[in-house]
């Protein structure tokens, strides 16, 4: 089985905020189209405008409804692989496919020692592995490795292609192993949380609770409109008419 590296130099990972995040799929779009020529390319589809779709995606999202004491809210949930700090996808991987870099904690699979047994979908409590059947090897998130060190890109381009696309900026990108990131601090302040922390894989990526609401939608007091006075003749006619 594969080992992990005692530690890591970095923790890369996203931060995604629940409270704005619209569900609007941008972030689902820009992943399969970078990465559908970057490092684990191609993303496969299979029939998509068929009865029977399938393919790869590294990113989900899932909209919820969830009752409060002020009512129904919808809640949109991205997911994707989380980059754990003990991945079982790593360690339960029988040919060293599956790995966690040391430099930077990112989770990766390299496709030349992949077998396709599947063990680590298995393992992974969160979903976040894809099984191309049409290569038969396993893909996943890569927090786009091709992506956030291209030198060829401006500074501020060099994060995932889901940040880049994200129109309520929703999703946030650094080092989560270093307190004084921004990305750390945005964690502290607003309470961030890890899925399934019971489990103790100790995902990476944090998600920021949505924003508890104080009360219901004011109301507003307008006045009643006045009625409208039909007219006579023929325009008078086409408007009663048009009214029944």
């Amino acid at each position: 089985m594969t080992c992990l590296p005692a530690r890591t130099e970095k923790k890369l990972g996203l931060v995604i905020d629940l409270d704005t995040c619209v569900g609007c799929q941008a972030c689902v779009t820009a992943c399969k189209e970078w990465n559908t020529g970057g490092h684990m390319a191609p993303l496969t589809d299979i029939d998509p405008y068929g009865g029977h779709v399938d393919g790869v995606w590294f990113n989900r999202v899932h909209t919820y409804e969830h009752m409060t004491e002020l009512g129904g809210r919808t809640v949109n949930f991205p997911r994707s692989c989380l980059h754990c700090e003990t991945p079982a996808c790593v360690t339960v991987c029988p040919t060293g496919a599956s790995y966690k870099r040391a430099s930077d904690g990112i989770v990766l699979v390299d496709e030349d020692k992949c077998i396709g047994c599947k063990l680590c979908s298995w393992a992974c409590p969160y979903g976040a592995r894809e099984f191309d059947t049409d290569v038969g090897v396993m893909k996943k998130c890569t927090l786009c490795v091709d992506r956030i060190y291209n030198d060829n890109l401006a500074e501020e381009d060099r994060v995932p292609a889901c940040v880049a696309a994200c129109p309520t900026s929703a999703r946030h990108f650094g080092d989560l192993g270093d307190p004084a990131s921004a990305i750390s601090q945005l964690v502290e302040e607003r309470g961030g949380v890890a899925l399934m922390p019971e489990l103790g894989y100790k995902p990476t990526n944090r998600y920021l609770p949505p924003r508890a609401r104080s009360q219901r939608a004011a109301k507003v007091d307008a006045p009643a409109l006045e009625p409208i006075k039909v007219e006579g003749g023929f325009l008078g006619w086409i408007d009663r008419m048009l009214s029944n």
